[in-house]
């Protein structure tokens, strides 16, 4: 598939939202938002890194195999923690290092809010400001899971409830048509 073909896929909205409920308390949903030890265990497995501070380090390692064009090739997303209030609100300024069509992108904010609901349940949401980004839209929408280009947000908070609720991770998501 083509950068072009892909590109003309996003999504035109430039705030991507992505909510779900789990049945965990907050505590335990930001663990799993905020220590690297948990986020390895689920989505694509990239082992987060955060400074616990505003102005902090926020860091993304990729899950196996080095990536080439950052200094460390092992780096695939750098930010900035812009919010740091647990258990309730992490947010940082990113940029994506994957390659480089995904360098020329712009800086994006990302945001979590976990919502203790009161029942024993939080509602977890991710905000993700991609303005001017069409490409990292493209790529966390999940639009192109069938593609082999992951799940994005969708999967990587379904397969986070799914281990929070269940110990178990969701099956790696996998490229379902064939052209």
């Amino acid at each position: 598939m083509s950068l072009e073909n892909i590109l003309s896929r996003a999504r035109p909205e430039t705030r991507q939202i992505h909510r779900i409920v789990i049945a965990a308390p907050a505590e335990r949903v930001w663990a799993a938002v905020t220590d690297p030890e948990w986020t390895v265990r689920y989505g694509f497995g990239g082992r987060s890194v955060i400074a616990p501070r505003v102005g902090g380090a926020f860091t993304v390692f990729a899950p196996s195999g080095p990536r080439a064009l950052d200094a460390d090739p092992d780096i695939i997303i750098r930010g900035t923690v812009t919010a740091y209030d647990p258990p309730t609100h992490f947010g940082a300024r990113i940029r994506f290092l994957g390659d480089e069509n995904l360098l020329a992108q712009p800086e994006t904010h990302l945001r979590y809010e976990i919502r203790d609901r009161g029942d024993g349940t939080c509602a977890l949401t991710v905000i993700h400001d991609v303005a001017g980004a069409p490409l990292i839209a493209i790529l966390i929408s999940g639009d192109l899971e069938p593609e082999g280009f992951g799940g994005g947000y969708p999967f990587m908070l379904s397969d986070l409830k799914s281990l929070l609720e269940t110990g178990r991770a969701l099956p790696v998501s996998r490229p379902t048509r064939k052209d």
